[in-house]
């Protein structure tokens, strides 16, 4: 039976992708050799990190802008690091918007003063703060785009006056926006884009090289600017596969293409929640995300019907994060609408039983 994959990361990719990884891991392009046993030095490798990174520019709209590319170990809590590592001399202000982001301040804190310029986490991160001022004469400005475990996502970005941060691990490529407001832009592979492994990093080059502490040259974005991403040995296999999705998703028409099929998706979504009494959503609605839509049930009763329900359904990963319980439905770039519409089926069928 085929399995309908909401799960919020690692998460659903192309089938088509998961096919063309799998043979290269038995044989790269005829060669006679594996993808994970060739020399990353060798032109192979080297060409396919040079066109993922190229690919990432390229859909997001910054060639030619003085940003750099690069794909690095770690994941994004490696980024909570070596954002501050590289731009933080006094102080920054963070936006406060959900555990991510809260893990982000507190590895900034190790360094110097960290200001809260706003936060929702009174009502349990169900909101986007707004209304906030960022001050001038701070280093940078840091926010989260969207918030996997709490489903919000910001709609509108500020104009801010200092270089401005964004963690977009699992919204990046999602939905067209003005790339070039973002100074440095990070995102785990694992939730839009690839395998877990392997984290994006697009960061204008002339925000750097402005701290005076010295920086361990592997945390140093400069060191892996210099060395095309290949400063020591890349995680082969996830720059592999995050290259053949950013090939896939150029050839579904882009940012500007799959936004359309998201905004599909979530709309048949959260529909269902707001028409079915049986379910409550829980982030507020003029911040609900595109990427992750949460809810609970209002009669816990129901809980183990509807579980099995799902289940018999081939529906896997709906489960909630512990810190809001209830369900979470992740409906990322690969995720069809017709997975979509098996969920809201079955949701729609409880109802009449209930």
């Amino acid at each position: 039976m085929k399995k309908h994959n909401f799960s919020a990361g690692p998460c659903i990719l192309p089938q088509e992708v998961l096919q063309k990884a799998s043979q290269a891991v038995l044989d790269l392009d005829n060669s006679g050799l594996s993808l994970i046993e060739i020399s990353h030095r060798s032109k192979a490798f080297v060409d396919i990190m040079e066109n993922a990174r190229a690919l990432a520019l390229e859909l997001l709209g910054l060639e030619g802008k003085g940003y750099k590319a690069l794909f690095l170990q770690g994941g994004a809590s490696t980024q909570f690091l070596m954002v501050a590592l590289n731009l933080l001399e006094k102080r920054a202000g963070y936006l406060n918007s959900g555990t991510w982001a809260a893990k982000a301040i507190k590895e900034a804190k190790i360094y110097d003063d960290i200001y809260e310029v706003a936060s929702s986490k009174d009502a349990n991160y169900n909101y986007i703060p707004k209304g906030y001022d960022i001050p001038e004469d701070y280093d940078y400005f840091h926010c989260t785009s969207n918030n996997t475990i709490f489903g919000t996502q910001m709609k509108e970005f500020p104009n801010s006056p200092i270089p401005m941060v964004c963690d977009m691990s699992s919204d990046i490529f999602s939905r067209s926006l003005d790339f070039s407001k973002f100074d440095l832009i990070y995102a785990g592979a694992q939730k839009n884009m690839g395998p877990a492994g392997t984290t994006l990093v697009v960061v204008k080059e002339d925000i750097l090289g402005k701290v005076s502490r010295k920086i361990p040259s592997m945390m140093d974005y400069k060191t892996h600017i210099d060395k095309g991403s290949m400063f020591n040995t890349p995680p082969v296999f996830a720059v592999y596969t995050s290259m053949l999705t950013l090939e896939w998703l150029k050839g579904q028409g882009g940012i500007a293409a799959i936004e359309k099929e998201n905004e599909k998706k979530a709309r048949l979504m959260y529909s269902e929640i707001d028409l079915n009494p049986l379910f409550k959503g829980f982030a507020a609605k003029e911040d609900r995300s595109l990427m992750n839509a949460t809810f609970t049930l209002e009669n816990e009763n129901l809980k183990e019907t509807f579980d099995t329900m799902l289940k018999e359904a081939g529906v896997n990963g709906l489960n909630g994060h512990r810190s809001v319980g209830g369900y979470r439905a992740s409906m990322y770039n690969a995720l069809p609408l017709d997975s979509v519409k098996v969920v809201v089926e079955v949701m729609s069928e409880l109802e009449s039983k209930a």
